[in-house]
């Protein structure tokens, strides 16, 4: 079975949950409390800080991945089974906000509530307005999959199929960042600017400082 592992700041590891089949997405919301999606079984569950496990929902047919929470607490998923994003209310209750996409992967949202879809088929990353309307971000990529902003409005990408991971600007501008991995999946930063990315293909988590330095975490 699949495992959540909590590491602290200094990376010593310890299980936060176990007994999952497939975890894809993480997102937190309020007081520490987390999501994971479950893709293998197609549930989303909640957890407590202290690891109290409930299920959030049980959608079928879907198969949840990316998670983003926004300011109001209300929880998107990727569903790349429908090809869908769905939104759910701090409630549980279920309504699709996007649709007709190819592959859809992580999910981030910027300071502004604009939420950004990593659209792997594609190789897009698609932005939606608090309304649902959608845009083209970026184009080109090779397998999109993981999304993170930083504190100024950066976003990181992680591009599996280029082993990159790519920065982009608020207005779009790419460059990039890392090169070199072999399977670039989840993306998260920390408040001084450290990029983790845990490279799926070599089961290890890089660090990288805000110049792109690299280290093993």
């Amino acid at each position: 079975g699949a495992t959540i592992y909590e590491f602290t700041p200094s990376g010593t590891r310890s299980t936060f949950a176990s007994g999952l089949q497939n975890c894809q997405g993480l997102a937190f919301y309020s007081a520490g409390n987390l999501f994971a999606a479950d893709t293998g079984i197609a549930l989303i569950y909640k957890y407590t800080p202290g690891g109290t496990r409930t299920t959030f929902s049980n959608y079928f047919p879907s198969r949840p991945f990316g998670l983003a929470v926004d300011s109001a607490g209300n929880l998107f998923d990727t569903d790349f089974f429908n090809y869908t994003i769905n939104k759910f209310t701090p409630g549980g209750t279920r309504t699709t906000f996007a649709s007709g996409l190819s592959v859809p992967e992580g999910l981030a949202f910027d300071s502004a509530g604009n939420l950004f879809e990593a659209d792997a088929g594609s190789g897009n990353i698609y932005e939606f307005t608090p309304s649902g309307t959608r845009s083209t971000f970026a184009s080109g990529l090779a397998n999109p999959v993981g999304l993170a902003f930083d504190q100024t409005g950066n976003l990181f990408e992680a591009d599996y199929g280029s082993g990159n991971i790519y920065k982009f600007t608020p207005g779009g501008t790419r460059t990039t960042f890392a090169a070199g991995l072999s399977g670039p999946w989840g993306l998260a930063l920390d408040s001084g600017g450290g990029v983790f990315v845990a490279d799926s293909l070599c089961g290890t988590v890089f660090k990288f400082t805000p110049d792109g330095t690299r280290s093993t975490f």
